[in-house]
C-alpha cells in the first residue's frame, strides 16, 4: 500500500455528525490525545501540588485545588478532542441531555456523594488530619476523595465513608476548631479518710503533670457519699488529637495517685459486705 492509498484510506468517512464528517483518521486519534491528555494533566497536578507543598500550604487546600484543575483539565481535553476530530459539540445537545437524565435517575446516590464531597472539600467541616467519631468508629481523616473519605480506625482499620453520610448524619470531630480535650478520673476512698487531704492530693497529683493544661484550670470535687467509698473526681484539659492521647493522660494521673496514696496510707476503696451470723439459730441448730 503506498503513502497515497494510505492516506486515502485513513481520510476515508465512517459516518457524517452534524454535518461534519468522522474519519478513521480522527477514530485513530482519539486515544493517542486522550492518553496524550492526561499524562500532561498528571504532570502538571505534580508540578502544582509540588509548589504549593514549598509553600507550606494547608493539605486541605491542595487536595480541593488538585481536584478543581482535574474536572477543568478533562473538559479542556474532552472540548479539544472533539473540535481537533471535526465534531461539533451540539450535535451531543440532545443526547447529553437524554444520558443525563438517565444517569440522574439511576445514579443518585453516586451523584449525592459526588456533591458532598465537593461540600466537604470547600467549607472544610472535615479536613486531612481531623479525629472523627462516626458511628462509634473513631480514626484520623486520611483522604476526601469524591465520593468517598478514607479514615484510618484507632486500630489501623480504614474506613470508606459516603461523603453523604458525613453531612447527613451526626459527626464528632474531635479537632474541628482546636485540639483541646476534657476528660476526668474518679476514684472512691475508704470512708474514714481525710477528704480536704484526698483534695489535696489530687490536686498535687494534677499540678504535677506536664502533658495537663492550666488553662482551663483543673478541678477537683468531693462528689458523693457512696456505699463503700467518698468519691472524688479530678477534672482536666489536654492537647490532643487522638483518643489515646486521654487515655495516656488518665494513666499516668492513676499510676501517681496511687503513689502518692501509698505514702500517706489512704486506702482505695472497694466493695465489701458484712456478714452477721444470729447465734441463737446456730445454737438451737446444734441442740436439735
Amino acid at each position: 500500500m503506498t503513502l497515497e492509498q494510505a492516506s486515502t484510506f485513513l481520510n476515508t468517512s465512517i459516518l457524517v455528525i452534524g454535518g461534519q464528517p468522522l474519519t478513521l483518521k480522527s477514530i485513530i486519534l482519539i486515544p493517542v490525545w486522550i492518553m496524550l491528555g492526561l499524562w500532561l494533566t498528571k504532570i502538571l497536578i505534580k508540578f502544582i501540588s509540588r509548589r504549593l507543598v514549598s509553600r507550606h500550604t494547608d493539605p486541605n487546600v491542595i487536595h480541593l485545588l488538585q481536584r478543581l484543575f482535574y474536572v477543568v483539565a478533562i473538559t479542556i481535553l474532552v472540548i479539544t478532542i472533539l473540535d481537533l476530530i471535526n465534531v461539533p459539540i451540539t450535535a451531543f445537545a440532545f443526547l447529553s441531555g437524554a444520558i443525563a437524565i438517565g444517569f440522574g435517575f439511576g445514579a443518585q446516590n453516586i451523584i449525592n456523594n459526588f456533591i458532598s464531597g465537593w461540600i466537604l472539600m470547600w467549607e472544610k467541616p472535615i479536613r486531612i488530619g481531623d479525629f472523627l467519631e462516626v458511628d462509634n468508629a473513631k480514626g484520623i481523616v486520611e483522604k476526601i476523595n469524591t465520593r468517598s473519605t478514607r479514615i484510618r480506625r484507632t486500630d489501623g482499620v480504614h474506613l470508606l465513608i459516603p461523603n453523604s453520610k458525613l453531612l447527613e448524619n451526626t459527626v464528632v470531630n474531635w479537632t474541628l476548631v482546636d485540639r483541646l480535650v476534657r476528660t476526668s478520673v474518679r476514684i472512691g476512698v475508704a470512708y474514714g479518710t481525710s477528704a480536704k487531704l484526698v483534695a489535696k492530693l489530687l490536686q498535687q497529683v494534677i499540678d504535677n503533670q506536664e502533658n495537663i493544661l492550666s488553662d482551663p484550670k483543673p478541678i477537683v470535687t468531693f462528689e458523693d457519699f457512696g456505699d463503700n467509698a467518698l468519691i472524688f473526681e479530678a477534672v482536666f484539659w489536654i492537647n490532643s488529637n487522638v483518643e489515646g492521647g486521654l487515655r495516656t493522660a488518665r494513666s499516668e494521673v492513676r499510676f501517681q495517685i496511687d503513689e502518692l496514696f501509698t505514702q500517706h496510707n489512704i486506702v482505695i476503696a472497694f466493695p465489701q459486705r458484712d456478714v452477721h451470723i444470729d447465734g441463737s439459730l446456730m445454737i438451737k441448730k446444734v441442740i436439735e
